[in-house]
This record gives structure tokens, sequence and C-alpha cells, in this order.
């Protein structure tokens, strides 16, 4: 008996992107490849996480990186990073910030799910503007003695009406502090692996498994050499606040190795590609009344989407039960209910050979039967 069927959990075809809960993207053949390459030698993590770092660092054109467990395990290196810097006796005292500066300046709009992780460290949020705009007079004045950083946050569906990443950087560089910043989702485009960095932030937490499609629990952090090795002392292997956010030698060789596929990819092929995918879903549902759907690829919509949009003449349930719905059936399909209320998405990344016509089917037939009254 395989180790799946000994398991009672049912599959799901994941048609919503790659979100942790519903097991994130599907890893690269060449990270497989890697991990089961690195799993039959032993080395010393110390130079295996620095040699990693390297190999990123050339292979995203960033000064240099590590690797942290996840984005979300990047975020309380960054804030370590941020307050105990190179001091050993204040590394070793985290989350113990008595008489360290921890405050971690962060605009209200950029508050988000997962900032208590930068809290994790023994930092503590100091909020300016009022969650709709923010002024950089409003930054500069909260910053004093007991500033350790400010937080930056890149993700979809975030205003613009805020000060922007270089303005936070001309600040924070003119008192000697650094910029931490959050783009866990961010990639695709390629792009972004510089672009923040070229904006000046001291460090960027990127998603080792969602569109690089290495493991899971990986993450990159990209930054300028100073803060990155700060990041590297208050990280695993090393023992602080990050002891318990070890990544494998096996994970750390499937991330440098998915990673050098990702960069290599034909962006525009892909994209092409994934259009085409979310073109044929489009055109399974688009007369179904009471919707709107269309392939949309923005800033919000990393790749191409087919968002699917409930408009005032839909009589039947919210998308919330659609959505129910949909991964109750058999084969179970997850479609994304994030963002608007009045939208699911669809995202092509993890559907599998055999499985867009499932999820058009599936989907249309929701549909048509909410949109009768069953």
């Amino acid at each position: 008996m395989s180790v799946l069927d000994r398991l009672d959990v049912e599959p799901v075809i994941n048609a919503g992107g790659p979100n942790t809960k519903h097991s994130g993207s599907r890893p690269r053949e060449v990270a497989m490849e890697a991990m089961q390459e690195a799993s039959g030698q032993f080395y010393n993590i110390d130079e295996f996480i620095i040699e990693a770092g390297k190999a990123i660092a050339e292979l995203i054109g960033a000064p240099a990186a590590t690797i942290t467990s996840g984005a979300s395990g990047g975020l309380v290196v960054q804030a370590a990073a941020a307050i105990a810097r190179d001091d050993p006796d204040k590394i070793a005292a985290l989350p113990n910030t008595d008489g360290m500066a921890n405050d971690l300046i962060i605009q209200k709009h950029h508050r988000f799910i997962y900032d208590h992780l930068y809290l994790t460290s023994g930092g503590r949020f100091k909020e300016v503007g009022d969650g709709a705009t923010c002024s950089p007079d409003e930054v500069e004045d909260a910053i004093d003695e007991n500033t350790a950083a400010i937080i930056h946050l890149e993700s979809p569906y975030k205003r613009n009406d805020i000060v922007p990443l270089e303005q936070l950087v001309e600040i924070a560089h003119r008192h000697d502090l650094p910029v931490l910043c959050d783009a866990a989702s961010m990639l695709p485009p390629r792009s972004n692996l510089k672009l923040f960095l070229d904006q000046g932030a001291d460090l960027v937490s990127f998603s080792g498994g969602k569109g690089i499609r290495g493991p899971q629990s990986t993450g990159v952090l990209a930054g300028t050499p100073e803060w990155v090795e700060y990041a590297r002392l208050n990280n695993f292997p090393n023992v602080g606040i990050a002891r318990a956010q070890k990544v494998s030698k096996e994970e750390m060789a499937g991330l440098v190795a998915a990673l050098g596929e990702f960069v290599e990819t034909d962006e525009e092929d892909e994209t092409k590609r994934y259009s085409e995918m979310m073109q044929m879903v489009v055109d399974q549902i688009i007369e179904v009344p009471g919707i709107a759907v269309s392939v949309v690829h923005d800033r919000d919509h990393y790749i191409p989407h087919a968002v699917i949009s409930f408009s005032s003449d839909w009589r039947g349930p919210d998308r919330d039960e659609i959505h129910r719905r949909l991964m109750a059936g058999t084969p179970r399909i997850y479609v994304a209910n994030y963002g608007p209320e009045r939208q699911l998405v669809i995202d092509p990344l993890n559907i599998q050979e055999g499985e867009l016509e499932i999820v058009a089917e599936r989907v249309r037939n929701e549909l048509v039967k909410a949109a009768s009254g069953e």
C-alpha cells in the first residue's frame, strides 16, 4: 500500500492558484530531481546556505540573497535583522527586545493578514496614515530613537495613494534605517525579482513555492550584502528566533534548481499559453445569465486568470456558495474566492494535463444550476 493510499485524504483539482491551504504549487521536475540528488549526501549547512544564496543572487541579478522558510519565514528574519543586526547578544535575546529599538513603522493601508509575523522577533508596529492615505511627513514624524525599520508591502489589490517605495527608501536611509519589503506573491513578472531592490529596498521576501514552483516551504530573501548578512545571522541553522524555521538541504537545492528554470523560461510564451487556457474557460461559461467573465492579466492577477463577476442581475447564491459546491463535488475543484466579494477567479498555474476541460465543465454546470435556482 502506498503512503497516499494509507491517508484518507481526497485530492483536489487546484484551479485557484498557489495558496498554502491547497498545497501551494506543483514543484518543477528539476526541483524534485535536485532534492533527490541532495538527499544522498551530507553538508555543513552554514556553507550550503551561503553557497545557495550566492547562486540565487547570481540568477536574479541581486547584490545578495539567502533562503528562508517560505516568504512568511522571511518576514520573521527581516524583523530580527532590523532589531538585532549582527549583535550576538541581541540575536540570542530575541524576542526579548528590552533596551532595543524595536518599532516597525508601517502604513496602515499596508497592514495585512500575515503581518504579525514581523512581530515574532519582538518588534511592535507603529502605524502611520489613516488606512486610505498616508503622507511622507507622517512617516518622517513617526521616526524616533525606538525605530528599527520601515515596512513596505507589495501585493495584489493594494491602493496607490500612499507613500511609494522609493520615497520610503529616501526617508529611511536618511535616518540609517532599512526598508523591509514583503513581495511574497509578486512573481511573475520576473522583472520584480530586481524591481524592488532597484527601488532601494534593503530586504525583499519572495515565496519559493508560488510562481517559482520550488518546494512549498522555501522562500527567497534578496537584498544588499550588509542586510542579507544580518538576516543570515538571525536565520536557521543558528540558535535564535528562527531556529524552528529550518529548510532542509534538499529543499534548498530544489529552490535553486526551480529558480534557475523560472528565470530561463520565456515569459511571453508562458503568458500566451496561460491566456489560451483561460480563454477556453471563458468560452464555456460566457453565456451563463447574470455573470460576466473575461481573461484578466494585470498587477492584481500575476498571470492570466479567468475572472468571473456576478452582476446585479445574478439571482443565484453568492460566490462563496459556488466555491463550496465545487469543493463538495467529485472531483473536488478549488477556485479562488478572494478579492472583490462578487468574483470567483480561476488560476491556470496548477491545472494539470486533462484537468482544464473538467474545470470548465464543472464550473459551467454549477453556474447554470445556480442561475436556474437549483
